[in-house]
């Protein structure tokens, strides 16, 4: 639609369920949870995932949304000609401030229905980030609520420890 002209090439949008949605700009706690993030990733991950920031990610015909950060599974060559689909992913993190609200109730739903396997909302709000594992068609079998001063791990990779504090500020 950016090469149609019907969107500016700077616009924010997602494509989820068919419909074009406006995402807010974003703010400076945002953007440094996910450079915080994506530090972390590429130094504890090199050669064991593929990290992708704030990319599209297809999820289905008339679902796009471009998640914060994703995990994909390697090789990083097999998206030279499209973005990850589900079965690529290992993790989706979304960070959440203004979003929230939207980040629960429109992309949890459709990332259980994808299986993406683990969904994080790192909840800038609350300070915590909230960990969603075993999805599928009602959404996700199980949450836990990770606060401030414990570690969080991608259920793929046990050993790689993130600190809460280091991701909300």
């Amino acid at each position: 639609m950016a090469e149609a002209g019907v969107l500016g090439k700077d616009d924010r949008v997602e494509l989820i369920e068919g419909e074009i949605i406006k995402m807010p700009p974003i703010g400076s706690r945002h953007a440094l949870c996910v450079d915080t993030l994506m530090n972390v990733v590429v130094q504890k991950l090199a050669g064991r995932a593929w990290p992708r920031v704030q990319n599209p990610l297809r999820l289905s015909g008339d679902s796009e949304p471009e998640p914060d950060l994703v995990l994909a599974r390697l090789p990083r060559e097999r998206y030279r000609n499209a973005p990850p689909e589900p079965q690529d992913v290992i993790l989706v993190v979304e960070v959440a401030d203004s979003s929230l609200v939207y980040d629960r109730a429109a992309k949890l739903p459709l990332y259980a229905e994808a299986l993406i396997p683990e969904y994080w909302i790192v909840d800038l709000v609350r300070n915590r980030v909230e960990v969603h594992r075993n999805p599928g068609a009602g959404g996700y079998a199980e949450t836990v609520l990770v606060e401030r001063g414990a570690r969080v791990s991608p259920l793929a990779f046990p050993d790689i420890e993130i600190s809460v504090d280091d991701l909300v500020g």
